[in-house]
């Protein structure tokens, strides 16, 4: 390997000036350009966590791969301005050689910073990011590397060397690398333009929630593909070859990703409709909850106890879907309660409809209603109706409430709620009578002796009258 000029010479004029007396003055301005960047870094910090404080923490992604960015920025922004003023003065070959790794580090951690705005919406991305991350890293240190030991030309013309024939283009390693660098860098841009004006969209508040939808998708989809295909053209590849590979995707949607594509088109189908819009309270057999997301394949139905179901799109463009915010976003909901037959029912009434009164999300528009119902076995069955404006939140909590309060008056004005009664009645099996010896003494369990108004055993009958039963004409005993 051939020795690096810039490489040599760098280590040639560090170990120069470590002999001389100046290079304490390079150490002193290095440190002095770094505490700068330390004070510039707490004060952007400062300013970063204020204006945080104003914004929605979707727009706070990314955040802390930009506060370490502040510091190797401002530390090579201020190493740089020291170098240019001093190098008419005195040597300041550490202060060159301290600007490679502080530029390096804040290109790293602000792409870092990039990519997490990026990805932020995406949940699902995290892995991808984390990929991202390391290759990025590990290009960005071996590029840097190479520089300083004086490889990258003979890196460059090896590339070059390799070369394809791809149709009538002859391509090289070093433009197809180069291409996808440049595909990859646009991409990045566009996706961030892309979400920039897809916050802008989201925060319009005249626009539908599923048109902000369909535009973002729109615009970003608009934007990938112009820096695809211009990248491609800037880097000299014909992008007439991609006729081959799209008749290809053709082919494939139209045989192995046929429900692929039928649940793209009813996403979009449902977004441009609006028979499902975001935050609509849905029943799509057997799942019930608040649409969360609509997304290409899928949409994310959160049930009323937290647990998210993906319903493909062409389930809810198929099958019967009860869309229970369509045109009516309040719910209604109802409690049930049983009084005795003695109780005043219409003050009953009137204590139920006070104890919904002044509970949060219940509405007072319409008001709530009182019905008697029907006559139980064992009381009155009475109903309170009412309106709940967010029934996607659900309605437990507000039905317990107004139980405890219709408890708590119904005890205080006296109004019972009675228990099940049920009168038992025990009928003999004998046509003819209850025979005499099975009511025989010697056939009666044994009574305690002493008991009040139990007789001695001598004392009782020999035998005892048993009155003759008298049979009805249906054939039952009566006495």
């Amino acid at each position: 390997m051939q020795e690096s000029p810039a490489f040599a010479r760098l280590v040639r004029d560090v170990v120069r000036d470590v002999g001389d007396s100046q290079f304490i003055w390079q150490v002193v301005a290095l440190a002095g350009a770094l505490a700068v960047a330390f004070a510039l870094r707490h004060w952007m910090i400062g300013r970063l966590e204020r204006h945080f404080e104003r914004v929605a923490p979707a727009r706070r992604a990314g955040s802390s791969s930009l506060r370490r960015s502040f510091f190797p920025m401002f530390g090579w922004m201020c190493v740089a301005l020291t170098r240019v003023v001093l190098q008419e003065h005195m040597h300041v070959s550490l202060l060159k050689l301290a600007e490679v790794p502080l530029f390096g580090t804040a290109l790293i951690y602000l792409a870092f910073y990039f990519a997490r705005r990026l990805f932020a919406s995406s949940p699902h991305a995290s892995g991808l990011l984390k990929v991202f991350e390391r290759v990025f890293t590990t290009l960005a240190w071996l590029s840097m590397l190479a520089y300083v030991l004086g490889v990258h030309d003979d890196i460059l013309k090896w590339l070059g060397s390799v070369s394809f024939a791809v149709g009538t283009s002859h391509l090289t390693l070093l433009s197809i690398l180069s291409g996808l660098l440049w595909v990859g860098v646009t991409l990045v841009l566009a996706m961030w333009v892309g979400s920039l004006i897809e916050d802008r969209i989201m925060r319009t508040t005249t626009l539908d929630g599923n048109l902000k939808v369909v535009l973002s998708r729109l615009v970003k989809g608009l934007l990938t593909l112009i820096a695809v295909l211009a990248t491609l053209s800037f880097v000299g590849i014909d992008i007439t070859v991609l006729g081959v590979f799209g008749g290809a995707l053709g082919v494939g949607l139209g045989f192995g990703l046929q429900k692929i594509a039928s649940n793209l088109v009813s996403g979009f189908i449902i977004l441009l409709d609006r028979s499902v819009r975001l935050g609509d309270l849905i029943t799509v057999a057997p799942y019930h909850g608040t649409v969360s997301q609509i997304n290409t394949r899928y949409t994310v139905v959160r049930g009323l106890d937290g647990v998210e179901a993906l319903v493909p799109n062409e389930q809810l463009v198929t099958n019967v879907v009860q869309n229970h915010s369509f045109t009516e976003t309040r719910g209604r909901a109802k409690v049930n309660v049983q009084v005795a037959y003695s109780a005043d029912v219409e003050l009953a009434m009137a204590l139920m409809l006070k104890a919904a009164e002044d509970v949060p999300r219940v509405l007072s528009d319409p008001a709530p209603s009182a019905l008697l119902l029907n006559f139980g076995a064992d009381g009155m069955d009475l109903e309170m109706g009412f309106w709940v404006q967010d029934p996607a939140q659900g309605s437990g909590g507000i039905r317990s409430t107004i139980n405890l309060r219709i408890w708590r008056t119904f005890r205080e004005h006296g109004i019972e709620i009675p228990y099940a009664q049920r009168e038992i009645r025990i009928l003999n099996d004998w046509a003819d009578g209850i025979p005499a010896e099975a009511v025989h003494p010697g056939n009666l369990p044994a009574l305690p002796a002493g008991l009040p108004g139990v007789a001695s055993e001598a004392a009782a009958p020999s035998a005892p009258e048993v009155a003759q039963p008298q049979a009805d004409d249906a054939g039952k005993t009566t006495r």
